[in-house]
């Protein structure tokens, strides 16, 4: 029998509900997996008591026949989601030792429809990072290695431990953030599918804030169907969410028929980039050729305003950041250095010790596009290109039904390289945050291997609240793909 690590959400479902296995057995064997794993450093809090009791519980409901939609499947939950009683930290020193009193919207659904936590995952200091390179707990290490190269690569960020876990069979699935492509990227680099959702899908209540009008709760699994199942046990209205939309959650699996006959795929000539990687440009057009064969039409399309949407997302994204951030004073949670005479003093001495250099980077960058005389001439600029990124993305939907681009601008790269200049690190995202502005739902799946054996991603765009165009799509190219690689140190566990 395939070990229970390497079955998918639905062969584990399927699984659970014939007998084969029970939800225990499965959380033990993710546990045992959880512990042979910790040098990637993917967690940062493991919760195997929590889980086998979880596990105890979803095999009592299902032998009632009173299974949820994950009910006993074993998943990761990004440390930036509060859980109770459980520590939350953002991969910050700030928060360290912080329990909250209270779940996420997210994780209560998830808990409520059956899902087993199998502990808290790393990730880049609150959310800031494309490489899971600033977290306050360490790297998280990706399971995948170059051909015949020994050097640690980095899973991607910011939810790089939830990439990672999924990557290595740790954990069947795993819940992300996505402010500027946190999810699509990581996703990119492990070999895996994940997809963020429209803006206002997901409820924000109970997740640690980066930048309020970006940041979208997502998941990670091995397949897209897996997602679908996924999402929908996350999805849905809170009122507790000013900007949670009131609208039904439908059944995305079911939206996956396979057949994407006559479907209008838009190609984005913008995203056709200077010194574009070639072995990107060539699964890029891959993934053309592949809809094209299932029937699609393939139609031009243009986002003009796309060379201004990183500059942009770098303006907004801290100057929110710079606000939400601003609670951490050393008063309310965590981290409180008491060493100086004056109250100001304990709030420099906190945020200086307690907050990474990336962090600080951003708060002043998003301090000083917010500051008077600069407001206008930056952050008021960037909220109008904003809203014509938005527009260029309705226009280009007038035209076609989906989009296809590329997730990210190169494979996965090795911990230490492309770290001197923070404006390389930024270009990580230069796919990925048009349509984290546009508030759009994306989704990348693995789609081939460049020539070190390093996954590359396609990415599928949808119109606003359209994601079962997204999951229909993406099945389809996830068949052609055919993408049946795995990460070395899941070749190392089988063997």
């Amino acid at each position: 029998m395939t070990a229970l690590t390497d079955l998918t959400i639905k062969q584990a479902l399927d699984g659970l509900e014939k007998g084969d296995f029970t939800s225990v057995e499965l959380a033990s064997a993710h546990i045992a997996a959880v512990e042979a794993a910790r040098g990637l450093n993917a967690f940062i809090v493991e919760t195997p008591e929590q889980a086998l009791e979880q596990a105890k519980a979803s095999d009592a409901r299902r032998s009632k026949g009173e299974a949820g939609i994950l009910d006993g499947i074993p998943v990761a939950i990004k440390d930036l989601f509060c859980t109770e009683n459980v520590q939350t930290t953002a991969a910050s020193k700030i928060l360290e030792g912080f329990k909250p009193q209270y779940d996420s919207t997210v994780t209560r659904n998830m808990f409520d429809q059956g899902a087993v936590m199998l502990g808290k995952t790393n990730l880049d200091e609150f959310a800031m990072g494309s490489a899971n390179v600033t977290s306050g707990y360490g790297n998280v290490i990706s399971p995948w290695k170059r051909k015949g190269d020994e050097t640690d690569l980095v899973p991607g960020g910011s939810s790089g431990g939830s990439s990672a876990a999924v990557s290595a069979r740790l954990a069947m699935g795993a819940t992300g953030t996505d402010t500027g492509g946190s999810i699509r990227q990581p996703a990119s680099f492990c070999g895996i599918s994940g997809i963020k959702p429209t803006y206002g899908r997901c409820s924000r209540w109970g997740v640690i804030a980066f930048a309020s009008s970006l940041d979208q709760p997502g998941c990670f699994a091995r397949t897209v169907e897996d997602n679908a199942l996924f999402l929908r046990a996350m999805a849905g209205y809170d009122p507790k969410d000013s900007t949670s939309v009131n609208r039904d959650v439908p059944d995305y699996a079911a939206a996956m028929t396979g057949d994407i006959r006559g479907l209008k795929i838009g190609i984005p000539k913008e995203y056709r980039v200077d010194g574009m990687n070639s072995e990107v440009e060539e699964i890029w057009q891959k993934g053309i050729e592949w809809a094209k064969d299932a029937g699609a039409e393939i139609v031009e399309v243009s986002l003009p305003h796309t060379k201004y949407a990183l500059p942009t997302y770098y303006i907004i994204a801290p100057a929110e950041c710079s606000s939400n951030l601003a609670r951490y004073d050393g008063v309310r949670y965590g981290l409180r250095v008491d060493e100086g005479k004056t109250l100001d003093d304990m709030y420099e001495l906190t945020r200086a010790a307690g907050f990474g250099d990336e962090v600080k980077r951003r708060i002043m960058i998003g301090t000083y596009v917010l500051s008077a005389g600069y407001y206008d001439a930056y952050y008021n600029k960037a909220r109008k290109i904003r809203k014509k990124i938005w527009n260029d993305f309705d226009q280009a939907y007038k035209q076609c039904d989906a989009l296809l681009t590329p997730t990210a601008p190169s494979a996965a790269f090795g911990i230490g390289e492309n770290m001197d200049d923070p404006v390389t690190m930024y270009l990580n995202d230069v796919f990925t945050v048009p349509a984290s502005l546009a508030g759009m739902p994306g989704m990348s799946i693995p789609a081939g291997l460049d020539k070190d054996g390093l996954p590359l991603g396609l990415q599928i765009i949808g119109r606003p609240f359209d994601e079962e165009t997204v999951f229909r799509t993406a099945g389809v190219l996830e068949k052609a793909a055919n993408f049946t690689a795995v990460p070395q140190l899941a070749v190392q566990k089988a063997a």
